[in-house]
């Protein structure tokens, strides 16, 4: 596997990984011409435009790595799993990663979802990179975005530092927003700083009573704990009501189609967890040059993080020399200090947990870009 010859980030330390060189374990992948890597993510419904960016950065690596020989002298295919973020859809997408004769999936990106599959996925002996932050599904496999864990600590940090004295936050039904909101919550609490959550129903047109109640007790802050769909259309209505109580958005709804469907203004009366979308990571230049050149557009927030995921596969499956489960889970596992697009990457190998992650405070740029808050 040449990879020498390829420029975007991540390749001159991924060559050193492989360099270690292959262990004597037998390959075992049923279609011995090809590696498959399913790609679950939701690539249709309400969160569609994050899910094609998540398949586009894994079919960017894949073509790389092929263009370099692939790997153990076979080609990787990436195959879409559609789960559209709908955790009654997940066994089915397990299904249809089985019936791909995947090796390994990328995915999937939503909690809810990972809850339901990621044991089945782990059952049926098919290694996931997840895509999900909920604590809920730490140890199975191992991920390169962050957990609950390392995100609420830069919530809470940030929030405190405000000076606010309480919040108000909307918190929708799904896995990963309610464990959030949830330890975010007890750490601002800890802090002396009041807490009330306000549930929302997921896919509505209009929260205008949720909001109107949780301005009803004249809060210094109003979080929302959503997807950006939800988001976007909690702080359309705090413009329309003429709201300058600060606003914070949790990190699911750092997408660029947030302030396409909120709109600038909006969008830019509120601060953000999150991660910067990839042109805003200085380790992610080459990517976005190679994804731009490719796709014929910007990068998302997540593509970079599939696009590193396939290559810490690539390289923990040239390292074992098998798609074996148990040798590859081994191989990944003991990935450390890789230089991908999205930083440094090392995994406890305990949880699967990224050891470090670029967990920052956003905010909305007058581009209508997701850049570090002042």
């Amino acid at each position: 596997m040449k990879l020498s010859v390829l420029k975007p980030a991540g390749i001159v330390a991924l060559a050193s990984i492989l360099a270690v060189g292959a262990s004597a374990l037998p390959a075992q992948a049923a279609h011995s011409g090809e590696i498959v890597i399913a790609l679950e993510a939701p690539l249709t419904g309400e969160q569609a435009n994050n899910g094609k960016d998540q398949l586009r950065g894994a079919q960017l690596a894949a073509k790389q790595i092929n263009a370099a020989g692939g790997v153990m002298g076979k080609m990787i295919k990436i195959v879409g799993v559609d789960d559209q973020a709908d955790p009654d859809k997940a066994k089915a997408a397990v299904k249809a990663a089985k019936k791909a004769d995947a090796d390994a999936v990328v995915g999937p990106y939503n909690s809810g979802v990972g809850i339901v599959n990621l044991p089945i996925y782990v059952k049926n002996k098919i290694f996931p990179m997840r895509m999900t932050s909920s604590l809920d599904t730490q140890g199975f496999g191992a991920t390169v975005q962050p957990m609950n864990s390392q995100i609420a600590p830069a919530e809470i940090d940030y929030i405190s530092s405000t000076g606010v004295k309480s919040v108000v936050m909307l918190v929708d039904s799904s896995a990963y927003t309610t464990s959030i909101a949830t330890q975010t919550a007890a750490g601002l609490t800890a802090n002396g700083i009041s807490v009330t959550q306000i549930s929302i129903p997921d896919g509505k047109t209009n929260y205008t009573d949720q909001v109107t109640q949780a301005l009803a007790s004249n809060p210094g802050m109003v979080y929302s704990s959503t997807y950006y769909p939800e988001g976007a259309i909690i702080a359309q209505e705090l413009q329309v009501l003429g709201v300058t109580t600060p606003c914070f958005m949790g990190l699911a709804n750092v997408d660029p189609e947030f302030v396409t469907e909120a709109g600038l203004s909006a969008a830019q009366h509120c601060t953000f967890s999150g991660v910067p979308a990839a042109p805003q990571l200085p380790s992610a230049k080459a990517y976005t040059k190679a994804y731009v050149k490719e796709f014929k557009k910007k990068p998302g927030v997540w593509g970079d993080f599939t696009y590193d995921s396939v290559y810490v596969l690539a390289a923990a499956i040239e390292k074992a020399g098998t798609t074996n489960y148990k040798a590859l889970r081994k191989a990944v596992l003991a990935t450390k200090d890789y230089k991908g697009a999205t930083g440094s990457i090392t995994f406890k190998k305990k949880t699967g947990n990224r050891t470090e992650v670029p967990v920052e405070i956003l905010e909305v740029s007058n581009k209508g870009t997701f850049v570090l808050a002042d």
